[in-house]
């Protein structure tokens, strides 16, 4: 499904303040872990999907690649894929609406 840029602002806004924690895998387009030395290591969630992994063999990765940096991690970010979580929520929330008419 394409979403237009006006649309996909509007789910940013909307999504901005969800906490990571609460962010299904589905949703991420890639984790960024922040290392010692002002260094970064880039998880690209969406390049995996592309080679076939699914969520289960993602985890795996990730808990893995966390595993090797063990105490260099100093934080992470997501970046979460707008367009993945609209839609995902878009269909359920036209049906909701739908209903109100």
């Amino acid at each position: 499904m394409q979403f237009s840029d006006e649309f996909l602002a509007k789910w940013e806004h909307i999504i901005g303040d969800v906490q990571a924690t609460e962010v299904p895998l589905e949703c991420i387009k890639k984790i960024i872990i922040r290392l010692a030395k002002k260094k970064q290591r880039t998880i690209n969630l969406n390049t995996l999907r592309r080679q076939g992994l699914d969520i289960e063999q993602i985890e795996t990765v990730i808990s893995h690649t966390l595993q090797q940096l063990g105490d260099t991690v100093h934080d992470m970010d997501f970046v979460v894929d707008i367009g993945a979580v609209a839609e995902i929520v878009q269909p359920e929330t036209d049906r909701l609406l739908e209903k109100l008419k």
